[in-house]
């Protein structure tokens, strides 16, 4: 298959995608029930692509799971997103040199 039939397909696939919502959401949506289903919807998407991501990134699964809970436990005190990301790198190199 020509390279211009798979960019065809994603371009295709990609407008429907983003579509479908204003076709079938025409009015206001008004419920209270789907508008937090739909407000949670990106946090759980990104949740879903990075944790697998998290735990293959390294060759070890220690050394993973000590830059995911350092992460977690700086995040959940507020810390910039630098800082978060540097501190979990940082521990995840750590824990990798003493496995």
């Amino acid at each position: 298959m020509s390279i211009a039939v798979y960019i065809a397909v994603m371009a295709v696939v990609t407008y429907l995608i983003r579509m479908i919502p204003f076709t079938v959401f025409r009015k206001k949506i008004k419920s209270r029930f789907l508008k937090s289903f739909l407000y949670y919807i990106p946090y759980a998407v990104l949740s879903a692509m990075t944790f697998p991501a998290i735990f293959f990134a390294t060759g070890s699964a220690a050394a993973a799971a000590a830059g995911a809970v350092v992460a977690i436990v700086l995040a959940y005190f507020g810390l910039p997103l630098i800082a978060v990301a540097a501190a979990a790198s940082l521990a995840a190199y750590v824990m990798g040199l003493f496995i």
